[in-house]
């Protein structure tokens, strides 16, 4: 997926009121660009970071910069979290997520559940549908290990029990996890900051919800789902 050009590098000052954030380019232009991500941001957020921004194309904006990349402990990490979806799309149209090749159609943000909407359905004549949720993850901490939620996710785990009750009925459901970190090789759910969210995956899985986490390579200019990489979930294999 191609990142909005033209882009600017900066430095973070302040994310505030979770959709603003203060940056001053290379240049020395200090400005204020919109914050395309509502949650938490740990490790993301700190003056100081680098910082990526795109500049909207002609379109008139009350914020005409986006911020859209930070550079944390060396890595580059994609803060907007309209992306994966969108990086999801381009994967499933591509072939390039092997777990989840072969559908012949690809339907986005369908009714199920309880007053929800799955981000894809896949859809074959010749197989059960197959529900799948995605969700963003820019989360490290610690050594190679990205991690979800950043806070209490309890839609999050809402979309958890829906994605099991499709499976009870018959049909495949999947957990994708897109890591938009270059700095990770394995996940886990983030058991102190959401506990019910981490038992929840489990209890998930062992009813036949699918996980899978990929990883992306990152740029200024594109992002791409990139490798498979590990879910940690037992408590031993905790780091």
């Amino acid at each position: 997926m191609l990142l909005p050009q033209p882009m600017a590098h900066g430095r973070l000052v302040q994310r505030y009121k979770r959709f603003f954030a203060d940056v001053i380019l290379d240049d020395g232009q200090a400005i204020t660009a919109h914050c395309p991500n509502p949650g938490a941001m740990l490790g993301l957020n700190t003056p100081g970071l680098g910082a990526w921004v795109s500049a909207a194309d002609g379109a008139k904006r009350k914020l005409p910069w986006t911020l859209e990349l930070v550079e944390a402990d060396g890595a580059l990490v994609g803060i907007n979290t309209l992306h994966p979806n969108r990086l999801v799309a381009e994967a499933l149209a591509a072939d390039a997520i092997p777990e989840l090749s072969g559908y012949a159609v690809h339907r986005r943000e369908v009714r199920f559940g309880e007053a929800s909407r799955v981000d894809f359905l896949l859809e074959h004549p010749d197989r059960p549908p197959c529900w799948l949720e995605v969700k963003n993850c820019h989360l490290r901490r610690e050594g190679t290990l990205a991690e979800f939620p950043d806070c209490v996710a309890a839609r999050s785990s809402k979309h958890l029990r829906e994605l099991s009750r499709e499976v009870a009925d018959g049909a495949r459901a999947v957990q994708l996890f897109v890591i938009q970190r270059t700095d990770c090789d394995r996940f886990a759910a983030c058991a102190d900051l959401d506990p019910a969210y981490a038992a929840g995956l489990i209890a998930a899985s062992q009813g036949g919800v699918e996980v899978l986490c990929y990883d992306c390579d990152i740029s200024p200019e594109a992002i791409r789902i990139a490798r498979r990489i590990p879910w940690i979930h037992a408590p031993a294999d905790a780091p």
